[in-house]
């Protein structure tokens, strides 16, 4: 399973054909996403269209749950790296999720997540 970052999915949004094709690649069944990116993607929403086509796509994917083990390994690596690399909540809690479950984290912004010791960058 492949879990895949917020912006991602939202390149599918916009119809970025190559991060299409590597989805497709990877195959439903295996991409699965933070709770914390479908609120994310609820939040963005633009008008309740939207909201729906949104709401559809994460029920056809599995959504990690941020269970405590997860929060408090997004705790420690916001300690760790809040300061130094300006890691937002957000991001430490997909980071905690695929390092937690060991699963590839697909994003592109890896400047936001490539200092993470024991995370394991989809390429």
């Amino acid at each position: 399973m492949i879990l895949c970052d917020t912006n991602i999915f939202i390149e599918v949004y916009k119809n970025n054909s190559t991060i299409i094709s590597v989805l497709e690649k990877i195959g439903q069944e295996r991409i699965a996403a933070s709770q914390v990116t479908s609120g994310e993607l609820v939040f963005g929403a633009l008008n309740k269209r939207e909201l729906a086509a949104i709401h559809s796509d994460l029920q056809k994917i599995s959504i990690i749950p941020i269970s405590t083990e997860i929060s408090q390994l997004a705790f420690d690596l916001m300690l760790k790296f809040s300061l130094s690399h300006h890691l937002a909540l957000p991001d430490a809690l997909i980071a905690a999720t695929a390092i937690s479950f060991n699963l590839e984290l697909y994003t592109l912004n890896l400047k936001d997540f490539k200092f993470i010791p024991g995370i394991n960058l989809y390429k």
